[in-house]
């Protein structure tokens, strides 16, 4: 009798953003807001952003190439391809059926899976449909592929410096490097109109900035919540074996990365977890010294009162700057990637540690999706991440990128704002600033049908 697969988790990751961004700090001085507001207000430090010449389609053909060729995967080795995404081009016609233009010429057309589609939550219910594929009965042996990635664009105005573009592709399969913890989860699903996109003629949402914040701390508590009672019941049923001797609360994490709307919220979100362990055990001694007016907060006070969030964001900070800032460098430089953002995160770690320090680490890692759909999950590397560190090169492509002025990324949104919905249509923007590799956009003919070329 043949044994289930071991290990499931991520092999390989690549990573694909635009080659253009802009400073925030520029950004502050072109829209006229006091020096900081974007740069220490949000934590960000650039941003990407793409014209009318990239679309999704052309993102997730490029990060998924650049998956096959930088790893040498045989496309007919692959039988799932999983795509996460909110930016919709079609109501019908999913991201995924566009990329089976890369295994069907290799004869391979016998690829399960198709679009999530939640918010920025798509891609972590891409990534455990592949998990959960490997682990069935209906695995066939081959390997899956995960792809998350959007263009998060705002309108002129509050919310536009905490926009962004990326896309991730991750391949998933047994004797991974990088395993997720099987049965190490708690999600928190809810109704709400915090952020979403009624309108199909326009790129832009809908925002409730303050009450998506709102909803975005409630999914922490109640991920990590479930997260913890998950744990507890899975170690009991070990009895004591194979777990080593516990830390307690954040400290068994090593690691961690949170989906990252902006960078602020990430070191806010970490303290609050930190709030969560002391409501748990309020009699830790690394508790000593909270002022008592904390000890008898209401939950909805807790949500609002900035004092409680203050003093926790300064307990945490030491904590912060070892365990979770590795896990923001893409997010501040390249701002909201909606889908990719957590795994953005994930790839930032990779980047930052050493593969040696990495090996044998755990990292926590918080997904979170307007709506709302949320989880807390854990994964542990087992393997060498060296080849992945080196293959993904995150600061190398970082510092590829061309900075413009605001100026120019004001009228490049523009660009795409006249080029949504069109049809019968060739794109405005630049090509030659696509990099070398990457797919765009050529034309759109009178039946909506998109034409891509591959930049040489």
């Amino acid at each position: 009798m043949s044994t289930r697969p071991q290990n499931i988790g991520i092999k390989a990751i690549e990573l694909y953003i635009p080659s253009q961004c802009v400073e925030q700090s520029e950004l502050e001085k072109f829209d006229g807001v006091s020096t900081g507001k974007y740069t220490i207000g949000l934590g960000q430090t650039k941003m990407s952003f793409c014209d009318d010449r990239e679309d999704i389609y052309s993102l997730s053909l490029t990060v998924l190439s650049n998956l096959l060729e930088k790893y040498n995967i045989d496309p007919n080795s692959i039988g799932r391809l999983e795509v996460g995404t909110e930016t919709l081009l079609d109501k019908s016609k999913s991201v995924k059926s566009v990329l089976m233009q890369l295994f069907a010429p290799h004869g391979n057309t016998n690829i399960e899976g198709v679009d999530t589609v939640n918010a920025c939550y798509g891609g972590t219910n891409a990534l455990f449909n592949a998990v959960n594929w490997v682990e069935s009965s209906a695995w066939d042996g081959r390997d899956a592929i995960v792809v998350a990635g959007d263009i998060a664009l705002y309108k002129k105005g509050a919310a536009r410096p905490t926009g962004g573009v990326g896309v991730v592709a991750m391949l998933v399969g047994p004797d991974a490097e990088i395993v997720l913890e099987p049965g190490k989860r708690g999600s928190y699903m809810q109704h709400a109109y915090d952020f979403y996109k009624p309108d199909l003629t326009s790129e832009y949402p809908y925002v409730d900035g303050h009450y998506s914040v709102s909803c975005y701390t409630e999914a922490v508590d109640a991920c990590y919540k479930a997260y913890n009672a998950r744990e507890k019941v899975l170690d009991a049923k070990l009895n004591g074996n194979g777990t080593e001797a516990k830390k307690e609360g954040v400290d068994r994490f090593d690691y961690l990365a949170f989906h990252s709307p902006t960078c602020k919220l990430v070191e806010k979100s970490y303290a609050r977890l930190l709030y969560n362990d002391f409501l748990n055990n309020p009699e830790s001694e690394q508790f000593t010294g909270i002022p008592e007016e904390f000890k008898s907060l209401t939950y909805e006070a807790s949500l609002k009162d900035r004092a409680l969030e203050k003093y926790f964001m300064g307990v945490a900070k030491e904590r912060f700057t070892k365990r979770v800032k590795p896990s923001t460098l893409a997010a501040t430089q390249c701002g909201n990637m909606y889908t990719a953002s957590l795994y953005s995160g994930l790839i930032s770690i990779i980047a930052n540690v050493a593969p040696a320090d990495l090996a044998g680490k755990r990292i926590g890692l918080f997904s979170y999706g307007s709506g709302l759909a949320s989880t807390f999950f854990s994964a542990k590397v087992v393997g060498d991440t060296s080849k992945i560190q080196s293959t993904l090169d995150l600061h190398g492509k970082l510092a590829a990128r061309r900075v413009v002025e605001p100026q120019v990324y004001d009228d490049l949104c523009i660009l795409r704002e006249k080029a949504h919905l069109q049809k019968d249509f060739e794109p405005k923007g630049d090509a030659s600033t696509i990099a070398k590799g990457a797919y765009y956009l050529t034309k759109i003919d009178d039946m909506f049908r998109r034409t891509y070329v591959r930049q040489e």
